[in-house]
């Protein structure tokens, strides 16, 4: 938000203007209580026009990034809770790996589908976490102490934050692309609980005294659906990278997609358009901005005329969508 800066480049039109330097853009512009849409092309959001420039380091960046405090929040809950539960169970390095390389092909999944919009893609390592569960799930069902309250948590955390994701800046094809890919490589690399004693009034995530260590083991083991789920990871790993590279769009092929990443509202903007405004300064003391969309006429006069080009691309969004 130090970047951001909304009470300087916002002219004080902030949410919560009294932080200062370190205040939110109003929430029709950032419902998620966040900064601006140039500030996130600034930091490192991933935006079709900027891909095609070249910029391909986006695809790195944007996977750290978040929205809004909001998003952050709802996305900091949910990999604690999922994190410490898969790295209880697991141990730290498989499920980091698991983290960031859903991280890694969200970003390269958003990379086929984002359009003229600035995006973020921090939801696809959380979302990465929740296909993992599942994979867990699904070959460990047996043993889940409480099955369905097991999966009613999956799905209220995948529902929750997939919903979070039909507001603007967050993209929900890099959560698709994390959910796939770490639903793959929890079968790839969760393939045996860590061996630990709880006390006899509590129970894990698996229900250890069913069997004796040796027989889990063997049950749990399976090498021929590891390979199978490992190869099906590197066929869709190696699909999204040579098709991002190649700066493939598969949004002109899918019309409809568009609602799956941004519901349109009277509360904020979807426009994912190139837009264009006509501008008019006037002079003196008082001087005034006058901002026309050219697609649909609409204008919006400012008491100010120091502004900066990319504000300026921010607030001809807002008055043509």
């Amino acid at each position: 938000m130090a970047v951001n800066n909304c009470g300087e480049n916002s002219h004080g039109d902030c949410a919560l203007e009294a932080l200062g330097r370190f205040s939110f853009q109003p929430l029709p512009e950032n419902p998620l209580l966040g900064p601006s849409a140039s500030t996130l092309d600034a930091v490192g959001a991933v935006r079709r026009t900027l891909l095609t420039e070249h910029q391909t380091w986006r695809l790195l960046t944007a996977p750290w990034l978040h929205a809004g405090v909001f998003h952050l929040l709802i996305n900091l809950v949910s990999v604690m809770y999922l994190g410490i539960h898969l790295e209880q169970e697991f141990g730290p390095l498989r499920s980091g790996v698991i983290y960031t390389l859903s991280a890694l092909v969200g970003s390269l999944v958003s990379a086929l589908f984002v359009q003229d919009s600035p995006q973020v893609g921090s939801s696809a390592a959380l979302f990465g976490l929740v296909g993992a569960m599942l994979a867990v799930l699904i070959r460990y069902w047996r043993h889940f102490n409480d099955k369905f309250a097991a999966l009613l948590i999956i799905f209220s955390i995948f529902t929750i934050n997939f919903s979070v994701g039909l507001l603007p800046y967050i993209d929900n094809f890099s959560s698709i692309g994390g959910f796939i890919s770490g639903f793959l490589l929890g079968f790839v690399a969760l393939y045996k609980p860590q061996r630990r004693e709880l006390p006899p009034s509590k129970v894990g995530l698996f229900d250890y005294g069913v069997q004796s260590s040796l027989k889990l083991k063997q049950k749990l083991d399976k090498p021929v659906l590891r390979i199978v789920a490992l190869l099906l990871f590197g066929l869709v790993f190696s699909g999204c990278l040579v098709a991002a590279l190649w700066r493939i769009d598969l949004s002109q092929y899918c019309s409809w997609c568009y609602f799956l990443n941004c519901i349109p509202s009277k509360r904020w903007s979807c426009n994912n358009m190139t837009t264009s405004c006509e501008i008019l300064q006037s002079a003196g003391r008082n001087a005034e901005l006058t901002l026309t969309c050219m697609a649909n006429g609409k204008f919006r006069v400012f008491p100010f005329t120091n502004i900066s080009p990319a504000r300026m691309g921010d607030l001809c969004t807002l008055i043509c969508s």
